[in-house]
Order: C-alpha cells, then sequence, then structure tokens
C-alpha cells in the first residue's frame, strides 16, 4: 500500500524520515511517496485532506484536527528557544507595536505565538523560500523586522542583524516555563486505526535510527542540501538538529501536549482561533 508523505525542505524534517525513505529500515510492505514544500503551503494544502501524512505547523493543526490526528513522533520542540524575531539594530519588541513585520505564513505557529506576545502589529507574508528572502525584505524597507524560521534563526548575526527576542523564550515566560511545540507530524484519520497505528510505529523507527546514527544521517543531509543560499555546513546542522531532532521528537514527554493545548486556548482567547480542538496523539 502507498502513503503519500509530504514535509519541508527544513533538516530536522528529512532527518526523521531519511531512514524510512532510504531503505534503513523494514517498511513492513507500505511504500512511502514523498514530496517536499516550504511550510506555509504544507499548511494550506492540509486543508484539502489528500495526503495520509503531512507535516505541519502546530498551530495549524487546530483548523485540521477534525481529518487528521497528530502523530506523536515527529514534533519539532523548542525548550526555552524558538524562532526569533530581528531587525537592522537592537530595540524591544515593543517598539514593533504597529510596524510592518515580515512572517514566514499565517499559519505558522510562529506567526500565531507572535501574535500572543505583540497583539497590534501588520504582518507582511514573506516566503522563506529563497531563504534569503526575509532578510531581503528588512534591508529594503519593505518591513521593519522579520520573524525566522527553520535554519534562519541561527543565521541572522552573520547576515548583520540583531535580536529583538525568540519568541520561544517569551513563550516559556508566559506560560511558566512550558515548551514551544512548533512544528509536528499530521495523519489521515481515514486510514483506520490499524494502518495509522503502523505508520506512527515506522515513523518512530525511523526518528530512533537517524538518532542512533547521527554521523551517517548528517552526512546524508549534507550531500543532498538542495537549498544553495544557506550555506550549511556540519556546524549549524549538528546545532540545529540538537534544537529540533532530539528526544522530544523521538517521544515527547507530557508537557508537549499540554502546551498545545494551553496554545490554543490562549489563541481562543483573544479570537484568533474560533475553537479549542481536542488534542489526540496517534
Amino acid at each position: 500500500m502507498r502513503i503519500r508523505l509530504a514535509f519541508s525542505p527544513d533538516s530536522d524534517d528529512i532527518f526523521m524520515f531519511w531512514a524510512l525513505l532510504s531503505g534503513k529500515i523494514d517498511c513492513e510492505g507500505l511504500v512511502f511517496e514523498a514530496e517536499r514544500a516550504d511550510t506555509e503551503t504544507l499548511n494550506a494544502r492540509a486543508a484539502a485532506g489528500e495526503l495520509d501524512v503531512i507535516a505541519v505547523s502546530i498551530a495549524r493543526y487546530a483548523a485540521i484536527a477534525r481529518d487528521y490526528l497528530l502523530l506523536r513522533h515527529g514534533m519539532s520542540v523548542g525548550r526555552g528557544y524558538g524562532p526569533v524575531v530581528v531587525a537592522p539594530g537592537a530595540r524591544e519588541l515593543a517598539s514593533l507595536e504597529g510596524a510592518r513585520i515580515g512572517v514566514p505564513g499565517l499559519r505558522t505557529t510562529a506567526y500565531l505565538v507572535l501574535r500572543l506576545l505583540l497583539p497590534r502589529f501588520e504582518p507582511v507574508v514573506v516566503p522563506i523560500s529563497p531563504y534569503a528572502r526575509a532578510f531581503s525584505a528588512v534591508r529594503a524597507g519593505e518591513v521593519e523586522a522579520a520573524l525566522l524560521i527553520h535554519e534562519g534563526r541561527l543565521t541572522y548575526e552573520r547576515e548583520g542583524f540583531a535580536r529583538v527576542c525568540d519568541i520561544g523564550e517569551e513563550w516559556a515566560r508566559l506560560t511558566g516555563g512550558l515548551p514551544l511545540p512548533l512544528g509536528g507530524n499530521a495523519i489521515r484519520r481515514g486510514l483506520g486505526p490499524e494502518l495509522v497505528a503502523k505508520v506512527s510505529r515506522l515513523c518512530e523507527a525511523s526518528i530512533a535510527w537517524a538518532l542512533a546514527h547521527r554521523a551517517e544521517t548528517i552526512d546524508a543531509l549534507l550531500a543532498t542540501e538542495s537549498r544553495s543560499d544557506l550555506a550549511l555546513d556540519r556546524a549549524m546542522l549538528d546545532r540545529y538538529l540538537a534544537m529540533y531532532a532530539n528526544t522530544d521528537t523521538l517521544s515527547p514527554p507530557s508537557d508537549v501536549p499540554r502546551a498545545i493545548e494551553e496554545m490554543f486556548r490562549r489563541a481562543n482567547a483573544i479570537g484568533l482561533l474560533p475553537e479549542i480542538p481536542r488534542v489526540e496523539l496517534a
């Protein structure tokens, strides 16, 4: 049976699925057909429900919960860190009230959490592909600041920008230390309980293999990296994967679903979510 899978070009996404797609683990008779697209494109496609497994922003899961379960294995979680808001020079987040801020998409977790921290600003969607587009938008004066996700949160200093705030750090302060669940893999409910359980088990096995063979997986990721403008090196990739492809990714503890529920509750309270969905982990 074929399972249609989609995830982003981000390093932690391919880290999770590399063993599954490269024959390192037994797929138990399933054939996985994978495609890749940027985060906001995936968030938009999730509404159609045609993909069996799709990487989505946790914020987006609220809108697709009727058709998808959230896989326990494969979440990207920040513990006291996360996406960053950057500007040409040092300033306070409050100084950006009412300002134009570049965001990676209106369905992303990063945008939702920034709204919780700074309710009044004008979002300007700046696609994350090409990678350098957010930096160009700030330099050109199209926006006063930019919200960076994925590897951009590690490269802004070499691009000459100053950090305004780390929204993962601010989220932890706001919630009494909760982690920031940023992305996860959603699986179509229509596959049925047995197949959902099987795919979940294979995702866990793939992540476990990558963690156990980290150096080999990093070599493979560097060899196949297609984002030429990112200038990704081994040290950066190692640091990034330590942040977002770790034991939380393999199997998150109870504070992660609790953080998702808290995020949805806070978003609903200020009108960003029409209802609070039930968080169900497959």
